[in-house]
């Protein structure tokens, strides 16, 4: 376990926001975690788990205590699962396959290994920003696929007692961008690994954002896994900024889910407006679009802007302070609101 004190937190987020801690904890192993943790919030200062810092923006110091998973390693599992505490197994699934990844690994990281040992499944989260415990507390999605789809089991340690519980994914309660553990469970466990169940026989999904146009493009008919990872990644990196160069936080808005009547009553207003089927009661319609359609695509408010390729990127031109981000956000919502009657809502957790 490594402490620093009065720790500038600008390398631990995306947005490039130089706010300060009290103390900045890194757990490297899930047996630290479990002996030092309760004494952590025990202590007078309060305390919060973060991750890569990806979704995270930073609007004041932090007098308290952040930990951070430094929790490394990426292990396959084929043969017996239940021998490291994996229960139950696939069953009747020959074609099924474990990949468990400490929850400070880089989540890339990991669906790059996957892909490079044909376990598949992750192929369409590729590039996301962030740690692979955080993939599990925001249930990240893209192009289709979301962490649910491929999460088999999440070791964790609960805070307040040091005691190790392994969780199964239908106890997370996921739903679009959302879980347990940013509900109730909220500052109750600290992951520590991310089982993913995976498969050995690939099924491409390239039905979404323009996959299948993509690769036809570089005239690819029957795409590889890898071929829909390098496509995705292409994809993304045309309209998705660097935060090594502008700071961001990737999606900001969270893409709002409307009665099949609201839809009905936009579609009729706005007959090319992009949307997607949830089921028979709800649809989908990207936030992105709207934002765009309310002309905030590549306006500025002080140092904070939206981007001018991605609408649903917010992004700090340079020395935007986490309250201009804020402020922005705000004034785009209240657009939107004004405009199609929806509230969007970040994506992003403002702290």
């Amino acid at each position: 376990m490594k402490i620093y004190e009065n720790y500038s937190l600008l390398p631990n987020n995306t947005f490039g926001i130089d706010a300060k801690c009290w103390q900045f904890v890194e757990v490297e192993t899930a047996q630290e975690a479990a002996e030092k943790l309760p004494f952590i919030v025990k202590s007078t200062k309060p305390s919060m788990v973060i991750g890569g810092g990806s979704n995270l923006l930073l609007t004041q110091d932090y007098d308290g205590i952040i930990v951070h998973s430094a929790i490394k390693g990426i292990s396959v599992i084929l043969d017996d699962p239940e021998a490291i505490g994996i229960n139950p197994p696939l069953v009747g699934e020959s074609e099924g396959v474990f990949l468990k990844a400490g929850s400070g690994e880089c989540f890339d990281d990991v669906v790059a290994t996957a892909v490079s040992l044909g376990y598949y499944g992750m192929e369409n989260l590729s590039i996301i920003p962030g740690d692979v415990g955080a993939s599990a507390v925001q249930n990240i999605g893209a192009y289709g696929v979301e962490a649910k789809d491929i999460i088999h089991s999440i070791d964790a340690v609960e805070i307040s007692t040091g005691k190790k519980v392994t969780i199964m994914n239908d106890e997370c309660d996921y739903a679009y961008r959302q879980s347990r553990f940013k509900k109730e469970w909220k500052g109750k466990f600290f992951i520590t690994s991310v089982t993913y169940k995976l498969s050995t026989v690939f099924t491409p999904h390239i039905e979404y954002g323009g996959i299948r146009k993509a690769l036809e493009e570089r005239g690819i008919e029957e795409p590889t896994a890898q071929d829909v990872r390098d496509t995705i990644i292409a994809i993304r990196n045309a309209k998705l900024p660097d935060p090594k160069v502008l700071g961001n936080g990737g999606s900001f808005f969270m893409n709002p889910v409307v009665s099949r009547e609201k839809f009905e009553q936009l579609l009729a207003e706005y007959p090319a407006m992009p949307h997607y089927y949830i089921d028979e009661d709800h649809e989908k319609i990207p936030a992105g679009w709207m934002i765009e359609q309310c002309g905030w695509k590549g306006k500025s408010l002080g140092r904070a802007a939206v981007h001018d390729k991605q609408a649903l990127v917010l992004v700090n031109l340079g020395g935007a302070s986490g309250s201009e981000i804020v402020a922005l956000c705000e004034k785009v919502r209240e657009d939107v609101l004004m405009k199609f009657g929806i509230d969007i809502h970040p994506e992003v957790n403002i702290i």
